[in-house]
């Protein structure tokens, strides 16, 4: 049986595993959470290191990409190095991928319909693949990475600005340390509402869910969250809350969705290939023979 290992930054009290077939292989999927502490995420890489299959790692990017140009957190690789003979990936390959797919099929099958529809994106540039394919298909955007990342109340309303400003500041951010940009550990459980106007004014909610979850107001009007990683919990937030139906970019796997991390992981698994040697094109093939779908939950159907 093969073994995918999500080492997370996250909060433990998200942890979860169990057990699958994908392309006629069986598979053990794990997640462990280690509260923002990076000495025991290390230490769980390096005790796992050649004894799992595939490393995802969880609560954390390794990589930001922005209009093609690729910078690399700084705290990330503290990460990455303690893997020396199994495959770690951040689920990055595919967010370029799966959920521009996973955008695109949306309103092809006429999931939603998101032509003019109002779409704040909490935080774009870690799902760049994402923001551009809402500006394929119509969406107009409000860009929150300042306001919500940074902390400079400056909404973003075009890929094209965050292409210019994102540039300029990237180099700067993914040096400082990751619990400044983006909550870890027990910061995942805190919801902290600001400058909740722009939640209001959006009809979907996308992008990560820890961003999402962290500025949600108490009371919302029927919005559409488009998003990674859910469990049942969240799922009975986001209905208290107002939410009226969630869109997982990755399937339901033992009642809840993985981050893209650990579809990666399962990925390289399945193709056999160094990391270096893995194209997009590879990606969009596997996506293409494992035939994943979004998760849709009509939250007012969700028995909490």
């Amino acid at each position: 049986m093969k073994h995918i290992l999500s080492v997370s930054l996250g909060s433990s009290k998200r942890d979860h595993a169990f057990e699958t077939e994908f392309m006629g292989e069986s598979f053990r999927i794990e997640r462990i959470g280690t509260d923002g502490d990076f000495a025991k995420a290390i230490s769980l890489i390096e005790e796992n290191d050649g004894k799992v299959d595939a490393f995802g790692m969880g609560g954390i990017d390794l990589y930001v990409y922005i209009a093609g140009k690729r910078y690399t957190i700084k705290d990330a690789k503290r990460l990455v190095a303690a893997a020396k003979k199994t495959p770690i990936v951040d689920g990055s390959g595919l967010k370029n991928t799966l959920e521009r797919k996973c955008i695109l099929e949306i309103q092809e099958k006429g999931i939603v319909d998101l032509r003019g529809k109002n779409v704040l994106m909490v935080c774009a540039v870690d799902r760049f693949g994402m923001a551009e394919a809402f500006e394929q298909v119509g969406a107009r955007l409000t860009l929150g990475d300042f306001i919500y990342t940074v902390g400079i109340p400056l909404p973003l309303h075009s890929l094209k600005t965050l292409r210019i400003v994102g540039s300029i500041a990237a180099p700067f951010v993914v040096r400082l340390p990751f619990d400044k940009i983006y909550p870890t550990g027990d910061k995942q459980n805190d919801i902290i509402p600001k400058h909740s106007k722009y939640y209001y004014k959006a009809d979907v909610l996308a992008g990560d869910f820890n961003y999402i979850r962290r500025y949600l107001p108490e009371r919302l009007s029927g919005q559409i969250v488009i998003t990674n990683t859910t469990t049942r919990d969240d799922m009975k937030l986001l209905k208290e809350r107002g939410i009226s139906k969630v869109i997982t970019t990755t399937p339901d796997m033992g009642g809840r969705s993985f981050g893209t991390n650990v579809i990666e992981a399962l990925m390289v698994t399945l193709m056999k290939k160094p990391l270096d040697q893995i194209a997009p094109e590879d990606y969009y093939a596997m996506l293409r023979e494992l035939d994943l779908k979004p998760g849709v939950v009509d939250l007012e159907r969700f028995d909490a």
